[in-house]
């Protein structure tokens, strides 16, 4: 019962607050709602991302066959590592293609050549699939910076106009004030409830995107290092 009357006298507050106040509100609400869904989104596209990641070595390192891992990963799309995988392999097999075609032309320098050429090809994978894990993230932080201070505009804004009609008011007490200020501080409110689950959930998918790439980055140092002793001339 205390939790029905204390809900609505928060809506009867809002409804009672001014046009600025109203508005301010509406945008930190709106913020809330897409931080959410963006929340929800990323937490389900990072657990299907290390799910598949990890079927993904599981295939890579017992198979040992890059034609096999090659299939494999046209079902693991949201591996970041088959990602990075399908575009050395891409690359490598236009490596040894050429080198069929141009069996003379291969000195030591050519193969540093080659094997720069292949590193150049999964970096640019690297940073293509840390921009799809990064997507959404710019606003979260953007959230959980701006939010709190967009709520105390509206607290400021609300306040002003608290003791603006107290100046016009007969009486001078706090209860001629009180309800104002009630109604000007849940913007604060509603700002803080915003932005304090954007900040965790950034820094929280910030650890996970650092994570990814330092995954991605072993994983392109071993495929170069197996290419260069198994298949690069």
């Amino acid at each position: 019962m205390t939790t029905t009357s204390g809900s609505a006298n928060i809506i009867a507050m809002v409804q009672s607050s001014g046009l600025v106040v109203q508005l301010v509100l509406f945008i930190l609400i709106f913020l809330s709602i897409f931080s959410w869904a963006i929340t929800i989104s990323k937490i389900l596209q990072y657990t299907k991302a290390r799910k598949t990641s990890k079927e993904f070595a599981k295939i890579f390192w017992e198979s040992r066959n890059f034609t096999k891992v090659a299939d494999a990963c046209e079902d693991l799309s949201a591996s970041p590592l088959a990602q990075v995988f399908s575009a050395g392999y891409k690359e490598l097999s236009n490596i040894l293609e050429d080198e069929k075609e141009n069996q003379a032309d291969a000195s030591p320098t050519s193969k540093e050549a080659k094997l720069s050429v292949l590193a150049s090809s999964m970096e640019r994978s690297q940073y293509e699939e840390s921009l799809r894990l990064e997507r959404g993230l710019t606003f979260l932080a953007s959230v959980s910076t701006a939010a709190p201070f967009i709520g105390l505009f509206g607290t400021v804004w609300g306040i002003m106009n608290a003791f603006h009609g107290l100046s016009q008011s007969t009486t001078t007490s706090i209860q001629a004030v009180a309800p104002g200020i009630s109604e000007a501080l849940i913007a604060t409110a509603i700002g803080l409830a915003a932005a304090i689950p954007s900040a965790v959930a950034y820094n929280y998918f910030a650890v996970g995107v650092k994570n990814f790439r330092e995954n991605m980055h072993k994983f392109s140092n071993e495929f170069i290092s197996i290419a260069e002793r198994y298949f690069v001339k």
